[in-house]
């Protein structure tokens, strides 16, 4: 060892030293750590799975949509919020949109092209909402939104002084848009393909002044995956739960409150409802 060239020495002690780390690191801490959190949590570290009839059908941690092939809601059950995770709720996928609240006008669809163009952040709010107002019964109406349920934004030309052009860039041709006039200048309809970029953007509140459908009903979560939705939008469901399955609205709002947990720690957060054990609760009948 003593005749081996300094180098060699150096490299054999760092092969050591990742052997030695690489079994300490990659197998004796993990093991550990496994072994502790399957002894003291075991079902929170298998990932609190939930299973109905033998069968997992889910995690009570991580959420998942209760619609049919064709992506509709399962009317009988509790929807989840929306999931910007991969096609929803991927757990590869995890993520938010990445949008922000100056995203308000779309890439318009040309007819043709395989490009199929890009909805606004704004105009995702404005269609759910109004999905879910259909599904609900109640009225989608929201700030900012056409009542076809895309962002109510003008593209107004030039970008400063007296306006000479204004297009409603997120309505199609040949949709009518929202208003008529902007500043005693016509609106037209959006043209797909037509480049609006040097115009001034123009969001238009409307006269919404009362929103029926939360805000948990029309933007994911940060991670994608939460499992949970507000009171306010389990209550809003429980009538057409309750009316699809041929029980009375009391039942169903108990459930909700028996599904419900407070705020973390008491004061952090607001109170949710798990979706998936809400809906489970009801198949128990």
């Amino acid at each position: 060892m003593d005749r081996m060239p300094g180098w060699a020495r150096q490299h054999l002690a760092a092969l050591r030293a990742l052997l030695v780390l690489t079994v300490v690191t990659g197998v004796l801490y993990p093991a550990a750590a496994t072994g502790v959190a399957q002894a003291l949590f075991h079902g929170k570290a298998d990932g609190s799975l939930v299973d109905k009839d033998g069968k997992t059908v889910g995690s009570a941690i991580i959420g998942q949509s209760f619609t049919d092939q064709e992506g509709a809601p399962v009317r009988s059950y509790f929807q989840s919020r929306p999931s910007a995770a991969g096609d929803g709720y991927d757990l590869l996928s995890t993520a938010a949109s990445n949008l922000g609240p100056e995203d308000v006008v779309d890439t318009l669809a040309v007819p043709g092209a395989p490009d199929e163009g890009r909805q606004s952040l704004l105009t995702r709010v404005c269609a759910r909402s109004k999905a879910v107002g259909e599904l609900e019964g109640v009225s989608g109406a929201r700030p900012y939104c056409t009542p076809d349920g895309v962002g109510a934004v003008l593209k107004v030309f030039p970008a400063v002084g007296a306006p000479v052009r204004a297009v409603s860039v997120n309505q199609s041709c040949p949709a009518t848009p929202f208003v008529t006039a902007y500043q005693g200048v016509g609106v037209e309809c959006g043209r797909p393909g037509e480049d609006y970029s040097a115009g001034r953007t123009v969001p238009v509140r409307g006269g919404v002044t009362r929103v029926e459908v939360p805000a948990d009903a029309v933007t994911a979560s940060g991670s994608g995956l939460d499992p949970h939705i507000s009171i306010a939008y389990a209550e809003l469901q429980a009538p057409r739960v309750a009316r699809e399955r041929g029980l009375v609205r009391a039942e169903v709002e108990a459930l909700i409150r028996r599904h419900t947990t407070g705020r973390a720690l008491g004061f952090m957060g607001e109170p949710a409802v798990n979706v998936l054990q809400l809906n489970l609760a009801l198949d128990k009948g």
